[in-house]
């Protein structure tokens, strides 16, 4: 499939980049650039030769948020449209969240408003210092509502009260303590940072790091009636599955690992 608002790439390692490319446009998020991830993440996901995912993106801002044509049609559109429209920005962060691959957010510059729910969605987020971010929506009488369950389930209730209401800027540092952000780098040393993380995946069974995504998932969000039982019968299907036998016989043999 050909893209107009993003890039995808992988290198021979089997490390895919998905890049924002509406720098002109602070890589703000209309209908095409939702709709292009959604379907980006699609491929990724069925494609057994990645073994992570980098989303980054082009200019000197990472995500300003929702585009201002995107909104304005949005504005226009009756009940029915502003929910269905809703429901575009919900299926990205969606498909971006249960990605069977790691997701490693490269944040170089400012993140507002959807910015921040990819971050939120991301497995690890790398941010340069001195980046802006910012949750908006109350300024223009909005809330953060689409972004909300995984901004929520990211910081939780406290920093959400704090973040999600007053439309503060905070700093990549804050964001660290409220979880967000899993790494902070210098601008210069951003890239060696995000490399570091995705490649220490490559040294996993792919099989076990989509279970393992899942399964956290499951205990975290899942309303589970026995997190035990649920646990216990989770670690039995790594057990027989033929991605951990060979690992297992490859570890007593003292040979690479298959995925290696």
């Amino acid at each position: 499939m050909t893209f107009e608002t993003i890039r995808l790439e992988m290198d021979p390692r089997g490390i895919a980049r998905l890049t924002l490319a509406r720098a002109e446009k602070h890589n703000a998020l209309n209908e095409q650039m939702m709709r292009e991830i959604t379907a980006a993440c699609g491929d990724l996901a069925s494609d057994a030769k990645v073994r992570a995912v980098i989303l980054a993106a082009d200019g000197p801002t990472f995500c300003a948020g929702g585009d201002l044509g995107w909104m304005k049609e949005q504005a226009a559109k009756d009940r029915a449209g502003k929910i269905e429209g809703a429901g575009v920005l919900a299926a990205m962060l969606k498909t971006l969240d249960e990605l069977p691959k790691p997701v490693i957010a490269r944040v170089q510059g400012n993140a507002f408003g959807g910015g921040i729910g990819m971050m939120a969605v991301a497995d690890i987020v790398v941010a340069a210092e001195g980046v802006g971010l910012a949750l908006t929506e109350t300024r223009l009488g909005l809330i953060a509502a689409t972004i909300g369950p995984y901004v929520v389930a990211r910081i939780g209730e406290g920093w959400a009260r704090r973040t999600l209401l007053s439309a503060r800027r905070f700093s990549p540092e804050e964001a660290l303590t409220m979880g967000l952000v899993s790494r902070i780098a210098t601008p210069a040393d951003l890239d060696a940072a995000v490399e570091d993380e995705a490649a220490a995946f490559l040294a996993c069974a792919p099989g076990a790091v989509a279970h393992a995504k899942a399964y956290v998932r499951a205990l975290t969000r899942g309303n589970l009636a026995d997190p035990v039982a649920f646990s216990a019968e989770a670690l039995a299907d790594r057990w027989e599955s033929e991605e951990t036998q060979a690992g297992i016989a490859a570890f007593l043999a003292r040979r690479p690992m298959p995925w290696a």
